[in-house]
């Protein structure tokens, strides 16, 4: 960083390599507004301020005097929502006080879905609960049966929510499903970071076992993974599709390391003295910050933000009529919570073989009528027929049925046996006495 900053860089991208020391209300961490324009700083021992990273000034601060977990912008940079100890607070960038949502109890992680007005919170009971910040109203609660959650990060994509769990497992959730929508085994110890890349294409996660692995979302499968010295705490993907992985007192940043694997890193800055707790690109900038146990540093990325940006989608150089107009038109063109799935081009699309599918479903719903049919045991009544005592009656019977042809036969065998003795003894008496003697 002192070799681009004295060499390499201009004025203005000079000023941006920083390092803030906050040793009294640490350990720090960050978060970027939509726009990059504005970011989040705050303590875990309750220190909140929020800065214009543009003209680096204090925006805000505050002393909350209670426990923070975590912290993420709302709409726009004029409301904030904080995870405290126990509920979750929203805030102006005043420092005013709006709203305590009481629903969301004991919160780790904050998430907010832009294009639905959602914010997302999961705690330490393991409960996924939307609310929808346009109009205060509770949309729906999931109870994950996997233990206390920290890690929480929306797909950009899809608006889907990934989970990271203690048995290592990473599930997939929409505010519309009671149940996971997909569950993936990912390491073999907790989950401690994750992070998904703005085409909602890849993930990656960071485990205890120090290993951090790429997976494609479209198969669920692995494509590679990368060791760690130390187990990943954080992790980020940039606009470009840089990828930044925080552990120990290191941040690296791997180039080009989501389709292909990367043979080593592009850059890594390490912070002395102190614990890294969050990393994060800004937006729209070659910038990102390092939140740590004694502050909060900012280093230059070359190519890991977006050069362009639509005004209409977010706009870094908006005035306040701008704001306004955007805040309106956000509200027009909200989605509903239900339209929330993995597939986002499902909506909207047309079934152009309807009589084709209809005939499909019917031939199967035969098909398992049949299926059933064959299986389908007759009924064991109890009465007239098959009662107890007739099945024993029969039973009986068919016993001396067979007992009775037996005893025939036996019958049959001595009569006939008896009738050849009386042939033989007739027989003997026909021959004169003095010839007996030759008829043996």
């Amino acid at each position: 960083q002192k070799e681009l900053k004295r060499n390499h860089l201009d004025e203005n991208m000079a000023r941006q390599i920083y390092d803030l020391k906050l040793e009294d209300y640490g350990p720090y961490q960050v978060e970027f507004n939509r726009s990059g324009r504005y970011n989040l700083i705050f303590g875990q021992a309750g220190h909140v301020s929020m800065m214009d990273c543009h003209q680096l000034s204090l925006q805000t601060e505050m002393h909350l005097n209670e426990t923070i977990r975590d912290a993420c912008f709302l709409h726009n940079e004029t409301l904030f929502a904080v995870a405290q100890k126990k509920h979750t607070y929203i805030y102006d960038n005043n420092g005013t006080e709006i709203h305590q949502l009481q629903d969301h109890i004991d919160p780790c992680r904050l998430q907010f879905l832009p294009y639905h007005w959602l914010l997302a919170s999961v705690g330490r009971a393991g409960y996924l609960q939307y609310t929808d910040t346009s109009t205060g109203q509770f949309v729906s609660k999931h109870r994950t049966r996997l233990g206390p959650c920290s890690v929480m990060r929306q797909n950009p994509s899809n608006a889907v929510m990934h989970l990271g769990h203690g048995n290592g497992v990473v599930t997939l959730w929409s505010p519309a499903s009671s149940a996971y929508l997909v569950k993936m085994l990912c390491h073999r110890g907790p989950v401690q970071a994750l992070a998904v890349d703005p085409s909602g294409k890849y993930m990656v996660t960071g485990g205890a076992d120090r290993q951090v692995k790429v997976w494609d979302l479209r198969t669920y499968k692995l494509l590679h993974e990368y060791y760690s010295p130390q187990p990943a705490v954080s992790l980020d993907i940039s606009q470009r599709g840089l990828l930044g992985v925080g552990h120990g007192t290191s941040a690296t940043i791997w180039k080009d390391a989501l389709v292909t694997k990367a043979k080593s890193p592009y850059m890594k800055h390490r912070v002395v003295g102190s614990d890294l707790q969050r990393f994060r690109f800004r937006p729209y900038e070659d910038i990102g910050i390092v939140g740590h146990s004694n502050g909060v540093a900012s280093i230059v990325i070359p190519g890991a933000g977006e050069a362009n940006f639509d005004s209409l989608e977010v706009n870094p150089f908006q005035d306040v009529k701008q704001r306004n107009e955007a805040e309106v038109r956000s509200l027009l063109d909200k989605l509903a919570p239900s339209m929330i799935s993995l597939d986002p081009n499902v909506i909207g699309t047309l079934d152009r073989d309807m009589d084709a599918a209809r005939e499909e479903k019917k031939k199967l719903a035969e098909e398992a009528d049949l299926r059933n049919s064959k299986k389908k045991k007759t009924k064991n009544r109890m009465r007239g027929r098959n009662t107890v005592t007739k099945k024993l009656q029969r039973k009986k019977a068919v016993v001396l049925d067979a007992n009775s042809a037996k005893y025939r036969d036996h019958l049959e065998k001595k009569a006939f046996a008896e009738d050849s003795f009386d042939v033989a003894e007739k027989e003997d008496e026909d021959i004169p006495l003095a010839l007996k003697r030759f008829a043996k």
